[in-house]
């Protein structure tokens, strides 16, 4: 009931948010980090939608945390964002293990006091997934942490299917979520790279470093600010490309890891956990993925300094 009764509440559609509400109605600073690695097939169109909301005054900075080995850096450079290399991000803690670390990392970097991260890999961006996210945080105090939800075409070659996308989603983390907490059983996409929340907020949270990142820091922001300081915005649609079968065995278990640590955090799971991911019939029976590293809560860090 209570999830059903937040679902009803607390989701949006971005329409409600144009820029110039935004604009009107902000009293936050706002950055938008995009980390991005070999992306330059869509990193023009998403940085080119997203600079007329500097313009417009709805957003201060905008962010790229680049991993790439290709033009993705210089071609969103030129149009117009601050780029980093994401290795030149505090290097004293060590190279950088996925796309969760890069999110931490970069913290040292945005200024906002409010944070969109989106990713960097959407076909048919628009302007509207950073406007939708920021909307809750901007419009109502009580807010503090927002998801974006949307359909996923499945696209096979030169067919595209309009469902069937998010397959980790729909097979691990929902019923993940249904069975160990049940009242985010009303959050449509919690894998979703769509997500702003208050600096304050991810400050105080730790970042799993991996592919986990996403569904962690819901769990965890739940838990610091409850079910009422969450909201989800429909974004409609986000196309990108999709894993082969093969490779979605190692995301969905460093979701359920994730998960699974945040449980025996709690005293609800007895650990230690597993630490690899193995695929019998592969030759030498390999591990797949890095042991996961959780960095800690950024304010922890600066307290201790």
């Amino acid at each position: 009931m209570r999830a059903r009764s937040w679902y009803r509440s607390h989701t949006f559609h971005h329409s409600e948010f144009p820029p110039e509400r935004l604009a009107a109605e902000r009293r936050h600073t706002v950055s938008v980090c995009l980390p991005a690695r070999d992306e330059e097939r869509t990193i023009g169109t998403i940085v080119s939608s997203l600079t007329p909301l500097r313009e417009a005054g709805a957003v201060d900075q905008i962010v790229v945390v680049d991993a790439s080995s290709d033009d993705t850096g210089r071609i969103a450079r030129e149009l117009g964002a601050e780029v980093h290399s994401q290795n030149d991000l505090l290097p004293e803690v060590g190279p950088v293990l996925g796309k969760g670390d890069a999110m931490w990392r970069a913290l040292e970097v945005l200024t906002g006091d409010v944070i969109v991260f989106l990713d960097a890999d959407s076909e048919h961006f628009g302007a509207h997934f950073a406007c939708g996210l920021l909307g809750p945080l901007l419009c109502d105090s009580r807010i503090s942490f927002v998801k974006g939800l949307y359909r996923r075409p499945f696209r096979i070659g030169e067919t595209t299917l309009p469902a069937g996308g998010g397959r980790v989603t729909e097979l691990t983390a929902r019923p993940l979520l249904n069975l160990f907490y049940p009242d985010l059983a009303g959050v449509a996409q919690p894998l979703a790279g769509e997500v702003a929340a208050r600096r304050e907020l991810l400050e105080s949270l730790p970042f799993v470093t991996g592919y986990g990142v996403d569904i962690a820091l819901l769990v965890d922001a739940y838990e610091a600010v409850g079910l009422e300081g969450l909201a989800q915005v429909d974004l409609d649609v986000r196309q990108n490309a999709h894993q082969s079968l093969r490779e979605l065995g190692p995301m969905a278990f460093a979701v359920l890891r994730a998960l699974a640590s945040r449980l025996e955090r709690d005293g609800r799971l007895a650990g230690p956990l597993p630490t690899g991911f193995f695929t019998p019939g592969e030759e030498d029976f390999p591990a797949h993925g890095v042991e996961p590293v959780e960095r800690p809560p950024v304010a922890t860090q600066r307290a201790a300094a």
